[in-house]
């Protein structure tokens, strides 16, 4: 567990550093002066000077961040940030943006030389390699989640008055439970590398769009690609994952303004580090899949055009291009702070609803 929230740590922290590095590398390309690029936030701990530029690392470990005169305000400085044309100064800000999408096309392309999950019909050969029977969502309350499964568990056994049935395609378990309907049967479960029984009572009676076991299956086997074909498919993967969050999102909203529910699940570093746990548990591939997910989350809310984030900065360069003057500073000042509150105020909210639902 210890070792897990390190690596849950470590990773989360990399991506933020690798995301300050986008915005640290385009200023470089610029000749806008750096004054420091630092990893945690000060107290600074150790620091060395490199040209003009410290590289220090800090005692909170909270993030990282790139130094840069003219960032707010204005400065006489001509290597400022500030006396730099709109373009550049947005293309600084969206550097941080695009860091997350290169990390995640990087991390898909280890996954896809390395192999990874895809999915397959009931009629294709069941003599493939690795060829399973995976969760991929469980609804609430149903028998599978009081049997404590997770999404990516696969189901390997059923048995059944002491007899073990093998299974490798879905349509051998919905057999199965729907001829133990109200019945209790025994599921051996594969998690990662830990094999274990868990006992389940199919329902006789399902809510509506869900079976008797409360299960969403998927039969999968392993695919690799070779290297030179592995980062295209990375970059695919990038591309048509980003296209589901924001149809996702997309939904969301259309299902607010309809008066439904969002179907939107807010989560903390407190839930993420939960997911980390899970994940951990299921193999290096679905760990680097994970972190290339959360990179590509984060990338999609950071160019959101909300002031305290990197789309927000986007939206206040967008306005002084139209109206050739900048935003006074401390309107902009003043409407970041209020933004950068209620995201404070939300993650706090966020991150209680995550503690409370690990008890």
């Amino acid at each position: 567990m210890v070792l897990t929230i390190l690596i849950a740590f470590i990773s989360l922290i990399g991506l933020v550093t690798l995301h300050e590095f986008g915005h640290f590398i385009i200023a470089k390309k610029f000749g806008v002066k750096v004054e420091e690029f630092g990893i945690g936030f000060p107290p600074r701990i150790l620091g060395k000077k490199i040209g003009e530029t410290i590289y220090s690392l800090n005692l909170l470990p909270l993030g990282a961040f790139v130094k840069m005169p003219g960032e707010i305000g204005k400065t006489d400085d001509l290597r400022s940030f500030s006396n730099q044309a709109v373009w550049k100064r947005a293309l600084i800000a969206f550097g941080g943006v695009l860091s997350f999408w290169i990390i995640a096309a990087i991390l898909f392309s280890i996954v896809f030389n390395l192999g990874t999950s895809v999915a397959i019909g009931d009629e294709v050969n069941s003599n493939l390699a690795d060829t399973k029977v995976q969760i991929t969502g469980i609804s609430a309350g149903s028998p599978a989640q009081i049997a404590g499964l997770n999404p990516g568990d696969a189901i390997k056994e059923v048995i059944i008055d002491n007899q073990k049935i093998a299974v490798n395609k879905i349509k051998e378990i919905q057999e199965i439970t729907n001829n133990n309907l109200g019945k209790e049967i025994t599921l051996t479960i594969e998690r990662g590398k830990e094999v274990f029984e868990a006992k389940i009572m199919p329902r006789s009676s399902p809510p509506a769009g869900e079976g008797p076991m409360g299960v969403a299956l998927i039969r999968t086997t392993i695919k690799s690609y070779p290297w030179y074909l592995s980062p295209w498919q990375g970059i695919l993967a990038t591309v048509n994952m980003t296209g589901a969050v924001v149809e996702g999102y997309g939904q969301a909203i259309k299902n607010i303004i309809g008066g439904k529910p969002s179907g939107v699940e807010l989560m903390g570093p407190v839930g993420i580090f939960n997911l980390f746990t899970q994940i951990s548990k299921l193999g290096v591939s679905y760990f680097l899949q994970f972190v290339g997910m959360i990179a590509i989350y984060i990338a999609i809310f950071n160019i959101l055009p909300i002031p305290a984030v990197d789309g927000g900065k986007l939206l206040f360069l967008g306005i002084e291009a139209a109206r050739k003057r900048p935003i006074p500073q401390k309107i902009e000042e003043r409407i970041t702070a209020v933004f950068f509150m209620a995201l404070i105020l939300l993650m706090v909210l966020v991150t209680i609803k995550d503690v409370a639902r690990l008890f």
